[in-house]
């Protein structure tokens, strides 16, 4: 921290999170277990991993916190929004992915993170029926509502900053409207005139944490805050936004293996990705119209890695697996299955149809037996630390260097930019920005 001019991470970092559920238990309780010394927050890139500094004799490998100025675990501060009104202690034990002798530890802790109401439209979430939500509210109601629990959070807790960040259920799919959600003051204008079809309930969250100076995360396939309207608020309240939809399992295993088919200029036919997940997400992606969010994210992962346009021998018609009057190219198809008896523990499987030398096929099969909430908790973390240090950085708008955490990285479409979703790309960004923010040169430029 030689030379950064990013500002301390002095006082108390308050993290409010939308949804106290399975996600959000789990990353609490994991915090509250490590600031004790009694577990250890595995797989957090900003408490683990190590960035390369300088170069020749001036190089140096250094934690994040030894190069830009990170919040303490210790300063943290809990709270959450949840149509539930259960306590983050038995959020926790009714979730059931952690063991007791995990969680009683930090009881009390627990016990008193109690959710503030939610703003809810059982229409955006139709399996869900809880009943600690705001009643009789309009949209515009709901985000002023939502200020104030922002300000009442921050003042009793006595808190220098907050960041608020979506681990809740997927939404119905709301598409782009450009009338709606084309320009700030078209979008508050839908919320005080009540615009339920436009204005999903996360819309509000994201307007009133980015209208209170809190970053705004959003870590579900909603497209919340991926509208010009949020990136307009994010510029105007100089705050950072990130999104969308935590990469966890299997989009994890596609953004890291799909460069392995692409830099050995291998050829595919095709790649068939299915799920079963038993938890309240699952149970939420059971619904048609919300798996369709979650489907449209997880789809977007490929075509910015193998690119047909690229590489038409390998990809697109010329791979054999185009079809008539259908799609060009290789076949992409994803699917979830609500599967009660896993719960948290989901499962993938990904048939991959490859080609080689002389067009012979080839087969790869990948079996991801893993824990939603396990992967997701570290993600939790580091989303949150670094959006606040992006705020005391003075970065604002999409912050892409966040994009190696997330399924469907935000980027700005109306300018034809495309996302990156090549796992090692994202990371060469992420520790670049960490770099530049701590007064180093970037110095693994993507090509």
């Amino acid at each position: 921290m030689i030379k950064t001019t990013v500002k301390p991470a002095d006082g108390k970092l308050g993290v409010l999170v939308v949804g106290l559920g399975a996600v959000t238990s789990t990353f609490m309780t994991g915090v509250l277990m490590a600031r004790k010394g009694l577990a250890k927050p595995v797989g957090s890139m900003t408490q683990y991993d190590r960035i390369r500094v300088g170069k020749g004799a001036d190089k140096k490998y250094l934690r994040y916190a030894d190069i830009v100025p990170m919040a303490n675990l210790d300063d943290i501060v809990f709270g959450a929004w949840d149509v539930y009104p259960a306590n983050a202690y038995e959020s926790a034990c009714y979730a059931e992915v952690l063991q007791e002798k995990d969680i009683e530890p930090v009881k009390d802790e627990l016990e008193k993170i109690v959710p503030m109401k939610a703003a809810f439209d059982q229409n955006y979430a139709k399996r869900l029926n809880g009943d600690n939500i705001m009643t009789g509210k309009t949209r515009w109601e709901m985000v002023e509502q939502l200020r104030s629990d922002i300000r009442r959070f921050k003042e009793d807790n006595s808190l220098d900053r907050v960041v608020v960040l979506w681990a809740a259920s997927t939404e119905v799919y709301v598409p782009v409207d450009e009338k709606t959600h084309g320009s700030l003051a078209a979008l508050e204008a839908a919320m005080k005139a009540d615009d339920k079809e436009h204005i999903a309930p996360s819309m509000c969250y994201a307007y009133a944490a980015l209208s209170e100076g809190a970053p705004f995360i959003m870590g579900a396939p909603n497209t919340t805050v991926d509208i010009p309207a949020m990136w307009e608020l994010s510029e105007k309240t100089s705050m950072p936004i990130a999104g969308k939809d935590f990469k966890t399992g299997q989009t994890l295993v596609k953004s890291g293996f799909a460069p392995i088919i692409g830099t050995r200029c291998l050829g595919l036919n095709g790649w068939f990705s299915t799920n079963i997940l038993g938890n309240r997400d699952g149970l939420v992606l059971d619904e048609p119209a919300n798996f369709r969010t979650k489907e449209v994210s997880k789809l977007s992962t490929l075509e910015s890695i193998l690119v047909p346009e690229e590489q038409p021998d390998l990809y697109n018609a010329n791979c054999g697996g185009a079809e008539e009057g259908g799609h060009q190219g290789y076949y992409h198809k994803v699917r979830i299955n609500y599967y009660p008896p896993r719960n948290d523990s989901k499962e993938g499987w990904d048939n991959i149809d490859i080609f080689g030398w002389m067009g012979y096929p080839m087969q790869i099969k990948i079996n991801f037996l893993c824990r939603d909430s396990i992967l997701a908790a570290p993600l939790c973390l580091d989303l949150v630390l670094l959006s606040d240090l992006a705020a005391r950085a003075g970065r604002h708008g999409i912050q892409r260097f966040l994009s190696f955490f997330l399924k469907s990285p935000m980027h700005d479409y109306t300018k034809g930019e495309v996302p990156v979703n090549h796992l090692f790309q994202q990371y060469t960004m992420l520790k670049n920005a960490i770099r530049e923010m701590g007064g180093y040169e970037a110095d693994e430029e993507i090509d």
